[in-house]
């Protein structure tokens, strides 16, 4: 039977890949509150802008390409049992070929009805606008989770983590919640491997592996360490 590697990806893999970042000075934040523009409270506020901040992320997320990173994950499915669970709204995972992707936070190209959340649609190209409806009648917006919202894949990678023979954590500072409590899921003596050229600070643990370096550079080094734990 096949091991099972589950890998926790943020926002600093799609960076490599020139999707701005939501931390970043020059992120997708600036020019907005993000209460304005992620939130319930925003929607009802203003849903044009709302609709154009999002339009406007889309436009630009078409035109990145998955990078090594991605890649070096997808070519690990032949050996290992591979789940990957993203915060990240862009598809670059299924663009790359990754066959098992949890989005916690949503997902960009999808857009659901305001009126029923389980009416979700996949959105043909990058433009959503005022008076876009479902069956139903009622307004399409963002299928993005806004602060203030449930995360409703939560628990399916929770149970997902608390499976894993290793855990990868790429590109994230393990600051967001509740995605960074996943790693308090992996058993004890689970290795855990975090990539990133800025390392989170996190409790002392032995069973934990550190790479300062990109996805691009450093998941190629994790799996190379995590054959050798096979050996």
């Amino acid at each position: 039977m096949r091991k099972k590697i589950v890998v926790l990806t943020g926002a600093g893999i799609s960076a490599e890949s020139g999707i701005k970042t939501f931390r970043d000075s020059g992120g997708l934040w600036e020019g907005h509150d993000v209460m304005e523009v992620a939130s319930p409270q925003g929607w009802r506020a203003n849903r044009e802008l709302v609709l154009d901040f999002y339009n406007k992320r889309r436009k630009q997320a078409l035109t990145a390409k998955p990078n090594a990173g991605h890649l070096a994950l997808v070519d690990i499915e032949v050996d290992y049992d591979v789940t990957i669970i993203t915060q990240n709204v862009d598809n670059l995972h299924e663009q790359a070929g990754s066959t098992n992707v949890i989005h916690l936070h949503g997902e960009l190209f999808k857009v659901r009805s305001t009126l029923d959340e389980s009416l979700v649609y996949d959105l043909d190209g990058w433009e959503l606008k005022l008076g876009d409806k479902c069956e139903k009648g009622s307004q399409l917006r963002p299928h993005i989770v806004w602060f203030g919202e449930m995360v409703p894949m939560m628990e399916v990678a929770i149970t997902e983590t608390m499976n894993a023979d290793y855990f990868m954590v790429i590109g994230t500072s393990l600051v967001v919640y509740p995605a960074a409590s996943l790693i308090d899921y992996v058993g004890d003596h689970v290795p855990k491997v975090i990539i990133d050229p800025n390392i989170p600070t996190l409790r002392e643990d032995p069973s934990m592996k550190f790479f300062k370096e990109t996805a691009s550079t450093g998941v190629g080094k994790a799996v190379d360490f995590i054959q050798q734990c096979e050996e």
